[in-house]
């Protein structure tokens, strides 16, 4: 619990929780990071003579305003969104490119009829999309490393484009991957019952709202 004296510091950074938006540990990392610099400067004021309220008036000053701190507080929100995003995003597309077959070998029907060129063409196109999400990821790891190491304004629009190309992919997956099992239950009824197949819906809606979570993190985080 805050002292009265800290009553101005609490007011100070509240107003700047509410207004940041991003990944809720790295906002809580940067909020925590801020109160201990302000209460330092509160205390070194203190020790000085300085008054309590003013003491707390001078280090609010001195640490910033909102409109001074949020912008490089955000954009540190934002990349933190799109590096929880793509790590997301490779795990599920890794997973969905490594196993997603596993769903159907050794079902009563994989050795029946040939199923229709469109819904061939459409299973094709979900193995593309994940392939291009599993790039992509590697290309919003490798965007947020280089943004560590030496922030550019190049790398913030190369950023907006790997987050847009990623949240993209995310929503063009789970509609075609959607459309590919409502096709199959379809085709095959037995595909209802196959074990496989359940444990497979099962993973993927997971897996889908886990990633829409994190495009939904990063679109408020940029937005801001």
């Amino acid at each position: 619990m805050a002292c009265a004296e800290d009553v101005l510091v609490d007011e100070h950074l509240r107003e700047l929780g509410a207004r940041l938006q991003g990944p809720a540990r790295l906002k809580s990392e940067l909020l925590t990071e801020a109160r201990h610099g302000l209460l330092d400067a509160v205390e070194a004021y203190r020790e000085d003579g300085v008054p309590a309220g003013e003491a707390q008036r001078r280090a609010v000053v001195e640490f910033g305003s909102a409109a001074q701190l949020l912008p490089s507080w955000q954009a540190e929100l934002a990349v933190g969104a799109l590096r929880g995003l793509s790590l997301r995003m490779l795990a599920v597309a890794g997973l969905g490119m490594a196993a997603g077959d596993l769903t159907w070998q050794g079902a009563s029907w994989s050795d029946g009829s040939r199923p229709p060129a469109a819904y061939l063409l459409l299973s094709a196109a979900v193995d593309w999309i994940w392939l291009g999400a599993l790039l992509l990821s590697v290309a919003g790891l490798l965007v947020v490393a280089s943004n560590a190491r030496a922030p550019r304004p190049g790398l913030a629009l190369a950023q907006r484009v790997v987050g847009m190309g990623l949240t993209g992919l995310v929503a063009l997956g789970m509609l075609t991957g959607c459309a590919l099992f409502t096709w199959s239950l379809s085709l095959w009824d037995a595909a209802l019952r196959w074990p496989p197949m359940l444990i497979g819906v099962v993973v993927a809606s997971a897996a889908y709202f886990s990633l829409t979570r994190a495009a939904r993190t990063w679109l408020l985080a940029t937005v801001r």
